[in-house]
């Protein structure tokens, strides 16, 4: 039904897009800092569901409608800013704790399903992602064929394929490099003071981001 042109045409411009780093990598970058390695990777994986979610929305209808209501994208979009800067604030008040979590960690497994949640919704409420498949994936459709929704959720894959490698390899390097710092308390102790800092930033600057 989608044409190689048009195939070749998207994954090029969602490489482009996802390159360029947005909350989606600001956001597994900071938990890499907090927590490691195991958070990164099911942050990512939270992440790649909620950009899928994006797409089914947008191929079922509802990304129209908040591409073209201020009200229903300014409230999307300020959801997703508070939970980041709620995280951020978490890290940073628990920035002392991360020896006791990083040991605790190995046998959670509650835990990683929370941080597979929190990306989701983060990945979700990215509006980055939100603008992009609204705006940009219907132009990539083709209309003759019909099944325009199956179309769109076929497209929606090559997006989600690309950005689960460049979040992976962002969370593995950013969690390789905190493992090389984490030789003293003090430096976790910096180092998730950092990433806490570093969420509350990036929540700050979604919420500032115009429609």
């Amino acid at each position: 039904m989608v044409t190689t042109e048009s195939l070749l045409a998207f994954a090029a411009m969602s490489f482009v897009v996802i390159a360029i780093p947005g909350p989606s990598v600001l956001f597994v970058v900071g938990r890499a800092l907090a927590h490691g390695r195991r958070t990164a990777l099911a942050t990512v994986l939270g992440n790649l569901l909620g950009c899928y979610a994006l797409v089914l929305a947008v191929a079922l209808g509802l990304g129209t409608l908040v591409q073209s209501s201020a009200t229903v994208f300014t409230t999307v979009k300020l959801a997703g800013a508070a939970y980041l800067v709620y995280l951020g604030v978490q890290a940073f008040r628990h920035r002392d704790r991360m020896r006791t979590d990083l040991t605790a960690q190995k046998g959670e497994r509650r835990g990683d399903l929370r941080t597979v949640l929190d990306g989701l919704l983060v990945g979700a409420t990215n509006p980055k992602g939100l603008v992009f498949f609204a705006a940009v994936l219907p132009q990539f459709v083709n209309h003759d064929a019909g099944h325009i929704p199956l179309q769109m959720m076929l497209l929606g894959l090559i997006p989600a394929g690309i950005g689960l490698i460049c979040d992976t390899l962002w969370g593995l390097g950013a969690s390789a490099a905190r493992t090389w710092l984490t030789g003293s308390e003090r430096r976790l102790s910096m180092i998730g003071g950092a990433g806490g800092i570093a969420l509350i930033g990036l929540g700050l600057t979604v919420a500032a981001a115009d429609h």
